[in-house]
């Protein structure tokens, strides 16, 4: 049960994290409720990265996508400083940006590697609505222009479908 957990849950977890950064953004959610789920979102990811690690040295693409968790665990660990001691816009800012561009990196990995039948054009795509979403939220947040929330549906969008044509696939 434990396997097929960890190989589904991340189809809701990725939208539901970009609902959460859009609702922050929006200040619908407080500066509290959004240290309290980056906490969750450490122990998560720490334990999925624990508890997978030895499945996902299997193949390449399990490989980056074990580095995006990797990663996207300190990222999440920066984020959950900067709320904690209130470090600032700029880490959070960071943060942001970060689950965009290391998730497009891997999504464009993964279409490159993984053959037509399995739908690779999907993670091709995906790839670059999250990478367009990270450059409209890096214009936006030096620019002063108002492109947080359609960078972040932008990115939520892409990696919604990756992950969703990888639990359909496997």
């Amino acid at each position: 049960m434990l396997r097929r957990v960890r190989e589904t849950a991340p189809a809701g977890l990725v939208p539901l994290a970009w609902t959460f950064a859009a609702l922050a953004h929006l200040e619908v959610a407080s500066p509290h409720t959004a240290l309290v789920a980056h906490v969750v979102m450490d122990v998560v990811l720490v334990a999925f990265a624990a508890l997978s690690w030895r499945d996902m040295q299997t193949h390449p693409v399990l490989r980056a996508w074990l580095a995006v968790i990797v990663v996207g665990a300190g990222v999440t660990l920066v984020g959950t400083y900067a709320l904690a001691t209130d470090g600032g816009e700029t880490l959070l800012r960071a943060t942001v940006f970060a689950w965009m561009v290391v998730p497009a990196v891997a999504l464009g990995y993964t279409g490159r590697v993984l053959p037509r039948e399995e739908a690779d054009w999907v993670y091709t795509v995906g790839g670059v609505l999250s990478g367009v979403g990270a450059l409209a939220f890096l214009y936006g947040s030096v620019g002063g222009v108002a492109l947080a929330l359609p960078a972040i549906a932008l990115a939520g969008v892409g990696q919604t479908a990756g992950i969703l044509n990888a639990v359909v696939q496997y």
